[in-house]
């Protein structure tokens, strides 16, 4: 008998579709359109970003002391947690049902078996494809969940009755191993409420959970590139010369890296044939699920570049989708750690070494952009400091990844880098965006050792180690003070970003050591 996490007398359940029979039903339920090269075009109505607002974690007394209790993890009793989930579960009786049984972690060793039940057909493809499927008939049999979603976007909370801060909710119950999301239908809620489960239960096995993505090339040499959406993760971590482990959520064991996921969500807007097109054939291809994305009704064109509905379309589509991707999920320690930001106030450098103390404090900082439609009402980028490159999405205190991070660092002596991928020749507004076959250009020239005898200099704000040429870049964009025509206005600018560093970085100072600490950006 399926598990179905206390839901009663529902309508017809479709357990564990397969990819073509869900299309099938997304067109019979008219949930979407099918393009004329294969991929499933869907709506998400008015959220078409993450919602942080109304995300909550149910607070009691096996958590109450490991969460990290902020505006990321707000806390929610469970009576709360309790009146809702009951209206929630009335409102599935008699409701035809999509059921998904995956596992979120390559590594069989680590991974947790996930259960998401939904009324729509597209969400259930979304889980399939973002998660791993369990699609043996013996361990399909076997399979019980651990951690449950039950997903109703159609159903709206109400505030006054349900303590929710609008119609929508995300609310992760650690102590009864269940997620309730409604009132949304920006799939990337599913993902991300997994993402911060596996962020609560690894760390409590000593494994470091990422918000990074992951590659490795021929030499069995593993890459991980760290940063918030928008910073060029998927973009950069999609190297033809490199296979993909993957883009997005991973985990480092004592055994090496593993991916949390089966498939990628990358953003598409603008997206471009010739400096993306491994992302950009997986696109337009059958199996993968494109959100708010343009479609002529008539011809069933894809339009990539227009952004109407939102500048955060998205593209969904299984790992296998890339040529070169790693199909166990896997690697070993890494070799090189890249560190990505997207600077909109054109100060920081495109690319730097940075020793492991300075690391560890742009990993706290978490610096970067947030970039338009990414969350609700976000239009225009903004800075914005995010501990851990992905503090949304991380339940413990900072200090715990940072801790791990930093021993792992030092026990495999991970070579450390600083990519900009934002703004050059001014700040947003005045200045433009650094190439990305330059900034692909630099992290070639990292991962494989190109830079490893170019002299360097110490970034003056920053004390990051920059490089005085780099194979394929122009030198003068190295020095970012170089490439703007106003420097009185790079001063100006360089002097508010290491405030806002220095004013961030004081609620860890009493966390950090002494050589954090004295990594800190500062004016001379």
């Amino acid at each position: 008998m399926l598990d179905l996490a206390g839901l009663q007398n529902v309508g017809t359940i479709r357990h564990q579709l397969g990819v073509a029979a869900l299309y099938e039903e997304v067109v019979r339920r008219r949930e979407g359109l099918t393009s004329r090269t294969g991929s499933l075009v869907v709506r998400t109505g008015q959220y078409t970003g993450r919602s942080p607002k109304d995300k909550y974690t149910v607070r009691d007394e096996n958590c109450c002391d490991k969460v990290w209790w902020t505006s990321n993890n707000k806390p929610m009793e469970p009576e709360t947690f309790r009146a809702l989930e009951l209206r929630l579960r009335a409102y599935f009786q008699g409701r035809e049902i999509f059921v998904q049984d995956c596992w979120v972690g390559a590594d069989p060793k680590h991974r947790l078996a996930v259960r998401v039940i939904g009324e729509t057909a597209w969400h259930s493809l979304f889980a399939r494809t973002l998660f791993i499927p369990v699609t043996d008939k013996a361990a399909l049999a076997k399979f019980k969940p651990e951690f449950t979603v039950l997903h109703a976007p159609h159903f709206q909370a109400v505030p006054e009755i349900d303590g929710t801060n609008s119609e929508a909710f995300i609310i992760a119950n650690f102590t009864e191993r269940k997620i309730i999301i409604g009132g949304t239908s920006y799939a990337g809620e599913i993902k991300k409420s997994i993402f911060t489960v596996m962020n609560y239960l690894m760390p409590q096995r000593d494994i470091l959970g990422m918000h990074c993505s992951a590659n490795i090339g021929d030499r069995g040499d593993v890459a991980l590139f760290f940063g918030l959406s928008g910073t060029g993760k998927t973009s950069l971590s999609a190297d033809p010369r490199r296979s993909l482990i993957g883009d997005d959520e991973h985990g480092w064991s004592a055994n090496g890296i593993f991916n949390f996921e089966g498939g990628c969500y990358a953003k598409v807007i603008n997206l471009s044939p010739t400096a993306e097109p491994m992302i950009w054939d997986a696109s337009h291809r059958f199996g993968t699920i494109l959100e708010n994305v343009t479609i002529d009704p008539e011809t069933r064109a894809l339009d990539l570049d227009d952004g109407s509905l939102t500048a955060n379309t998205r593209a969904a589509y299984a790992l296998t989708q890339i040529p070169n991707h790693v199909p166990e999920g896997r690697g070993g320690h890494p070799k090189h750690l890249v560190m990505l930001t997207a600077d909109a106030f054109g100060v920081m450098p495109p690319i730097a070494k940075m020793t492991a103390a300075q690391a560890m404090h742009h990993f706290i900082s978490g610096y970067t952009a947030k970039v338009a439609g990414t969350e609700r009402g976000i239009v225009e980028p903004q800075a914005t400091f995010s501990a851990c490159f992905g503090a949304p999405f991380m339940a413990l205190h900072p200090t715990v990844y940072a801790d791990l991070l930093g021993k792992k660092i030092a026990q495999h002596h991970v070579d450390c880098w600083l990519i900009n991928t934002g703004w050059t020749g001014g700040a947003y507004g005045v200045g433009h965006r650094i190439s990305i076959a330059h900034t692909r250009a630099m992290v070639e020239a990292a991962l494989s050792g190109q830079l490893r005898d170019v002299p360097l200099r110490p970034d003056p704000l920053f004390q990051i180690l920059v490089p005085e040429c780099c194979p394929g870049v122009p030198p003068e964009i190295l020095n970012p003070r170089n490439t703007w025509e106003n420097k009185r206005g790079y001063d100006a600018q360089a002097k508010k970003l290491v405030k806002l560093f220095q004013d961030n970085f004081k609620t860890y100072e009493s966390y950090a050591s002494a050589e954090i600490k004295a990594a800190a950006p500062r004016m001379k």
